[in-house]
């Protein structure tokens, strides 16, 4: 026991003696934390071979039971070891890294959250709900997954509004873009956003969707420095822009439907109904 417990105190030095070289060296936290637990169970794995040379075990022997009983349990924990291997692939694809914020399709509610963890087995996410979710890698590996923290944190929201055909176009595209202009953390201006080849005006900037049946459909796009309260500036975004309308001369469309009658080619108009005749005598 003392043996072990030794090894447990070394193993904890160790990985704080290499934190920082295999942190400097791999870049990544999650890669970071797997090669040092790692470097933990190693130890401990060599611990245990020591304490049974000293108790005069045969090593060949143990060797043996170790690999009969690993076949064994590669059948039972098949679902596990099949994780693991996921784990492998997550930490190699680079899709996410803690302290990500990240969307998983394909869930009940969408969930949204922050990478907390990456292991081997398993990825912890703290959610916006302020929950704990542990997904096992070979799971998530099957879901679509959106990071919102992917290289650039700057996010592109949309909005459209239907407006009438009968105000100030011009005029209600300025007042838009200025209603977004208002809010914080929207980006104002600046050189453009490139995503890919493509480049993007980074201030809000409104355009002409469509030519609708009840009005004109307008578009409004801009960017967010942080993806992290997306409902609160969309929210935010809306307001100003319903303010801005609602003093201008510009009204918000919204379907319409007119009947119209023909008189002459409906026989029981009061003019040609002889009961009306009859009425007004």
């Amino acid at each position: 026991m003392a043996v072990l417990a030794v090894a447990w105190y070394g193993s904890n030095v160790l990985v704080r003696l290499l934190s920082r070289r295999v942190a400097r060296r791999f870049r990544r936290p999650s890669v970071s934390q797997a090669v040092l637990r790692s470097v933990r169970g190693g130890v401990m794995l060599f611990a245990v071979f020591v304490v049974a040379a000293l108790a005069g075990v045969d090593l060949g022997n143990i060797l043996l039971s170790v690999t009969v009983l690993t076949a064994a349990v590669a059948v039972v924990a098949a679902p596990v070891i099949g994780s693991i291997v996921s784990g492998l692939f997550v930490l190699t694809d680079q899709s996410y890294e803690i302290g990500d914020m990240v969307r998983i399709i394909d869930t009940a509610d969408d969930t949204t959250g922050f990478i907390e963890d990456i292991t081997l087995r398993y990825t912890k996410i703290f959610t916006l709900d302020n929950t704990f979710l542990v997904i096992p890698n070979g799971t998530i590996r099957d879901r679509d997954v959106t990071n919102y923290s992917a290289e650039d944190p700057r996010t592109r929201l949309s909005l459209d509004i239907l407006v009438t055909y009968e105000g100030e176009l011009d005029a209600a595209r300025d007042l838009i873009e200025r209603a977004a202009r208002d809010v914080n953390v929207v980006i104002r201006g600046g050189p453009d956003i490139r995503i890919g080849s493509a480049r993007y005006p980074a201030a809000p900037t409104c355009y002409i969707n469509e030519y609708a049946d009840s009005g004109v459909l307008l578009t409004l796009r801009y960017w967010v420095r942080e993806p992290y309260k997306l409902l609160t500036v969309r929210s935010a975004v809306q307001e100003n822009v319903w303010e801005r309308l609602d003093g201008a001369d510009v009204e918000f469309a919204y379907p319409r439907t007119q009947v119209v009658f023909d008189d002459q080619d409906d026989p029981s108009t009061p003019g040609d109904d002889p009961r009306f005749d009859d009425r007004r005598r």
